[in-house]
């Protein structure tokens, strides 16, 4: 652990296969994880319940084991090298492959059915995922369905992980998008949203520079809507007030909205038709001319779906088909 791996550096000494196959074990993976989670030998032995220099030895019999350092010294403690980040990467998805493995076995023994997690980002769970996971639950009312919302970065970084089978999101702001495998559904649609008592509610044309005017709640950084907007603005030379709200949630953006009689936000078409219906927002008449990145379904490259995920995924693809033929 003397000195970090320069990237695209070859190790020599990488062990075979059947070397890896013979020695290392899945508490060795977890010795790893913890490694890395914590930063140091002396806490990940303290979340382990092992000793300083148990830890030490097994850390020192991986890198050997496998021919390559796993981890530098830096004065912020314990640092993954790239072989280490490859290596960790790939045994937290082992060990999320064998937790889900045991929780369909305790289903199947219970004869209640199996458990899939999918996400979805707001736009794809108005649009798509709420009637599919409903048409998917009448078919395989045996099945738990964990349902997560986030952001697109979110829900990838639970693909990766192995937390979630199935994504409706975007690509472009992945890290590595060569670990997931995209298939397009979808190019969004948006709105300006307010409050049914907004000032500029009743307008028949609204221009951005009018909206400008008003306090906004915006997503984050970087992400997708938020780049959409500001390069909206751009092109028209406006300036949105300065020190908006900030937030990825949907229905705290709709919360905030139906109780402001000022606040104004950029949400997908969906997610305004469903708020619109219920009286709680209205959209303003205001055409964005800048389009949406398209989001699909996304799941790991290389992974055996079980045909439980498959009969998900084909509820998905239903579903985005009727949008196109409306």
């Amino acid at each position: 652990m003397e000195s970090p791996q320069k990237p695209g550096q070859e190790n020599p000494q990488l062990a075979t296969l059947h070397a890896v196959n013979a020695r290392l074990k899945f508490r060795h993976f977890k010795l790893l994880i913890a490694v890395q989670d914590m930063g140091s030998v002396h806490q990940a032995a303290s979340l382990l319940h092992m000793s300083q220099p148990g830890v030490s030895k097994a850390l020192k019999e991986i890198e050997e084991t496998l021919g390559a350092i796993l981890f530098a010294r830096t004065p912020q403690g314990l640092v993954a090298t790239d072989m280490g980040h490859c290596v960790i990467r790939h045994a937290r998805l082992m060990l999320s492959s064998l937790a889900h493995m045991h929780n369909e076995m305790a289903a199947l023994s219970r004869a209640a059915g199996v458990r899939i997690s999918v996400g979805t980002i707001a736009g794809a769970l108005a649009a798509v995922m709420a009637d599919a996971l409903l048409v998917f639950h009448k078919q395989h009312p045996d099945v738990v369905v964990d349902l997560h919302e986030g952001t697109s970065a979110h829900l990838l970084e639970g693909l990766q992980s192995g937390t979630l089978d199935i994504a409706l999101c975007r690509t472009s702001v992945a890290t590595r998008s060569e670990l997931f495998q995209f298939e397009w559904l979808c190019d969004e649609e948006v709105r300006v949203a307010v409050s049914p008592v907004h000032p500029l509610a009743p307008c028949k044309q609204v221009t951005l520079a009018q909206a400008a005017q008003y306090p906004w709640i915006l997503f984050p950084g970087h992400m997708p809507l938020r780049t959409l907007l500001e390069r909206e603005a751009a092109s028209l030379n406006v300036r949105l007030q300065c020190r908006p709200i900030e937030t990825a949630s949907t229905f705290a953006t709709a919360l905030l909205l139906n109780k402001s009689p000022e606040l104004v936000a950029l949400m997908s078409r969906e997610t305004v038709d469903f708020f619109e219906k219920t009286g709680s927002l209205r959209r303003l008449a205001l055409p964005i001319r800048a389009s949406a990145e398209p989001y699909g379904m996304v799941v790991r490259q290389g992974v055996q779906a079980p045909a439980i995920v498959d009969a998900f995924k084909h509820c998905i693809r239903t579903q985005a088909q009727r949008l196109h033929t409306v």
